[in-house]
């Protein structure tokens, strides 16, 4: 079975355009509108990579990632954010769980290289 890479991102585009940049690669995706769709979805801690928007409506990205670590869900994450400027967001996003902190609009080969990086992550002992 593929890994699987799920995507939280408030804008539809955003989604539809990794759902097929992320299958074009042979791995398969699973898509959420918001942070609690993706809680809510059939198996939110099956993933093995999470793409998360810092910013979605309701909770956040940063506080989805919080909530489950807080569940002891050690998920490799890239963040993903349209606000570069946002220095605060990203202090917020970082922990050991934390590969990647991508700027919109991002290229493919770096969000690719993310997505592999964190494929390979493994959890510090």
């Amino acid at each position: 079975m593929a890994p699987l890479v799920s995507v939280v991102d408030d804008d539809i585009s955003i989604r539809r355009s990794l759902d097929r940049l992320i299958r074009s690669f042979g791995l398969d995706v699973g898509l959420s509108a918001s942070a609690e769709e993706f809680l809510t979805s059939a198996h939110p801690r099956q993933a093995d990579c999470l793409v998360l928007d810092v910013r979605l409506p309701g909770m956040s990205g940063i506080e989805l990632h919080r909530h489950l670590m807080a569940d002891g869900c050690e998920v490799p994450v890239i963040f993903v954010t349209a606000h570069a400027s946002d220095d605060r967001a990203r202090a917020d996003a970082a922990s050991d769980y934390t590969v990647a902190y991508l700027t919109k609009p991002f290229g493919e080969e770096e969000f690719l290289d993310a997505v592999d990086a964190a494929l390979k992550w493994k959890p510090s002992a």
